[in-house]
């Protein structure tokens, strides 16, 4: 962890508890979070420490880790947890509160596919895979590495295995409550 000149802001963790419950300030600091998740070779942060910054008020250092965006939510840190403490839950309102507050994040490409993916699901009410992957390579800037460096082979041929095999449609299917789903993932203002 790295030390900085922050000062601590003490109701951040009770603003998030109140957001919740996420149970944080029951951890005691076991790691079994953090050995089971498969995602800590990503992270700037362990999830155990991240709890530990928003008990200790260090709002900043939390909100600009790469972790809370690296965390698949896979809730493996949740089942594993012998106090309850909902990790998965509380890196998802990290999360929010980082769109929210205007903090960028430090992995744009993770950014780029919650994005394509809500605005996918918003637009056809479910996934369109179609348009998924196209879309998000665009998004992500990842479109043109892969032209360069000729990978973009290995998308065309996976696509089409897919779609050999029905599981990738080519013209999306809308689903009959559409419109409900598109004004839960509405844009907040």
């Amino acid at each position: 962890m790295q030390q900085t000149g922050l000062s601590p802001d003490f109701g951040f963790l009770e603003r998030a508890e109140a957001a919740g419950p996420f149970n944080a300030a029951e951890c005691f600091q076991c790691r079994k979070c953090t050995n089971g998740c498969p995602a800590t070779f990503a992270m700037d942060l362990y999830p155990d420490q991240v709890i530990r910054l928003a008990i200790l008020g260090r709002k900043e250092e939390v909100l600009h880790s790469k972790t809370i965006w690296v965390c698949a939510s896979c809730e493996t840190c949740s089942t594993r947890c012998p106090n309850g403490v909902r990790i998965a839950e509380l890196m998802d309102y990290f999360k929010e509160l980082a769109v929210r507050l205007g903090i960028p994040s430090p992995e744009p490409a993770v950014t780029a596919l919650h994005q394509t993916f809500l605005e996918n699901v918003r637009y056809t009410g479910r996934v369109f895979e179609g348009a998924l992957l196209p879309v998000f390579l665009l998004r992500s800037g990842q479109l043109g590495s892969k032209l360069e460096k000729g990978t973009w082979r290995d998308e065309v041929k996976l696509g089409w295995q897919m779609f050999r095999k029905g599981r990738l449609a080519l013209v999306p299917k809308f689903i009959q409550g559409k419109g409900e789903i598109s004004s839960i993932l509405r844009p907040s203002k």
